[in-house]
């Protein structure tokens, strides 16, 4: 192997950490030909995982599944595609849902303008639902770099394992308007409803600044039904006439109720008004 080579080869093995994943796209901007990748591949400091994708193997022989934090970062911190974890399983990494599905696996929600199309065909142990930047028209408000309640904190991503890096990944406040999107047909009202009694803490502050900016007035009504109906101290705190709720009344359940307040079908039980001194302005 001649120096420019061995040089490159450096590179490569300094930026991506064991058992991390880069694509075709990544690889070109480092001015690698599909010759030397290939011959890579061959020596064994890449490993083929898909069409266009490849891994670099972990230091140990018993190989492990690619775990999908592991895909998540390497899309984040490798590769810099602008891609958060979000709704429901950025609640579930903050230790706020803890009502699974039964029977299945439970998704990633996954936001991003550019995410590239191989995410949704990589083997890995959990199974990706790709969503695009619309609810908040674009922005990236409330998408902060925290970790899971279980993990550590990291001086960055050229240090420490990979489970101790940050997944960048929606706030509580963001990950519940996220969610709140999903019903009826991708969630339940009863996953949302139980998820919505643990979220005791959240900033009014952001939550205001968030539903202003959200696009949704499906989201942002049925928002203030399970505010109102859990009636957290931090309620009195978000004023629904800051917020623009639209008009007219929203059919979204088949055989639903419309909510006295805002005007939108839900389930029988979600409808029910409460005394106006318990829910807040």
């Amino acid at each position: 192997m001649n120096e420019q080579r061995h040089n490159k080869l450096k590179t490569l093995l300094q930026a991506v950490p064991p058992g991390f994943l880069v694509d075709s796209r990544w690889l070109s901007t480092r001015e690698l030909r599909r010759s030397s990748i290939h011959d890579y591949a061959r020596r064994g400091w890449l490993q083929h995982v898909a069409h266009g994708l490849y891994r670099r193997p972990l230091q140990h022989p018993d190989q492990e599944p690619l775990d999908w934090q592991v895909l998540v970062l390497s899309l984040q911190r490798v590769m810099g595609y602008s891609v958060h974890v979000g709704g429901m399983t950025a609640l579930q990494q903050r230790g706020y849902a803890h009502y699974l599905r039964l029977g299945g696996q439970e998704p990633v929600y996954l936001y991003g303008e550019r995410i590239p199309a191989w995410v949704s065909r990589v083997p890995a142990n959990a199974r990706f639902t790709l969503r695009p930047l619309k609810l908040f028209g674009g922005l990236t408000l409330g998408v902060d770099d925290e970790q899971s309640t279980d993990q550590q904190p990291a001086a960055g991503p050229a240090s420490g394992p990979w489970w101790q890096w940050p997944l960048r990944a929606s706030s509580p406040e963001r990950a519940i308007l996220e969610a709140l999107d999903e019903l009826p047909e991708r969630a339940s009202f009863h996953t949302l409803d139980v998820t919505f009694e643990s979220l005791t803490t959240l900033r009014p502050r952001k939550l205001t600044a968030l539903l202003a900016a959200c696009t949704s007035v499906k989201v942002k009504r049925l928002f203030f039904v399970f505010a109102d109906r859990h009636d957290h101290a931090w309620r009195k705190h978000v004023h629904r006439d800051a917020i623009n709720l639209g008009k007219g009344d929203r059919s979204l359940v088949k055989g639903g109720k419309l909510h006295p307040r805002y005007r939108i079908t839900v389930p029988p039980e979600y409808a029910a008004p409460r005394a106006e001194a318990t829910r807040g302005p």
